[in-house]
């Protein structure tokens, strides 16, 4: 018997294992995974270059978006005549038009970050979790994945997360990693990347299994 779609969406606090956790739920239950590759897809729905996504990726500042107009990105092959079009907001909404396409698509995914859970809010195949950990197992993971020192790591972690919190909350208008703001909160300190991952799924064996 055919299993249920299940579309999952993962917000993750900087250095917890949010992504390692999605990658492992894709592979293990052959979905298709969404990270980064959601840049790449709102980029060929909307024409506009991939490296103008990357420069706002889950950011609310326009610097990003001025140097990207001002060093004349291509729009729909040609170079984009108005600064609006590469506004925060309509950069949002071609990200926003991309993941509902993707879950349009009637397979089961993974999609990580980008406000996916706020996105899909009403879609009734969606589980979202959002993905934390303690302070000091992030910056020993950002020191081993980014090769940098301890402070170095500490800085990123506090910019990164400050990024995606005032992302999160100014689209969505929610509090970034409040409970109530997501089907379930984990904390993989408890349990490791690779229980937690187990968790998920049974979760996801669950819902399948109260649906039917």
């Amino acid at each position: 018997m055919e299993h249920q779609r299940i579309i999952i969406t993962i917000g993750r606090q900087f250095g917890s294992g949010g992504r390692a956790i999605g990658q492992r739920l894709a592979k293990d239950l052959n979905i298709d995974y969404y990270d980064k590759e959601l840049l790449a897809e709102a980029a060929k729905t909307s024409g506009l270059a991939d490296e103008i996504f990357e420069q706002a990726d889950e950011r609310t500042s326009d610097k990003g978006l001025s140097y990207a107009f001002s060093v004349g990105f291509p729009y729909m092959g040609f170079y984009a005549p108005y600064p609006d079009i590469l506004s925060n907001e309509r950069l949002f909404l071609f990200q926003s038009n991309a993941i509902r396409n993707i879950a349009n698509k009637g397979k089961s995914c993974v999609l990580v970050g980008r406000c996916a859970d706020y996105v899909l809010r009403d879609n009734p195949d969606l589980l979202s979790f959002f993905i934390h950990n303690k302070p000091e197992n992030r910056i020993r993971n950002i020191i081993a994945l980014r090769q940098v020192n301890e402070n170095e790591a500490r800085e990123l972690m506090k910019k990164n997360d400050k990024s995606r919190a005032s992302y999160y909350k100014y689209y969505t208008d929610k509090e970034w990693g409040m409970s109530s703001s997501y089907h379930f909160s984990i904390d993989t300190s408890l349990l490791g990347i690779d229980n937690t991952v187990e968790l998920i799924e049974s979760i996801i064996d669950k819902r399948r299994t109260s649906t039917q």
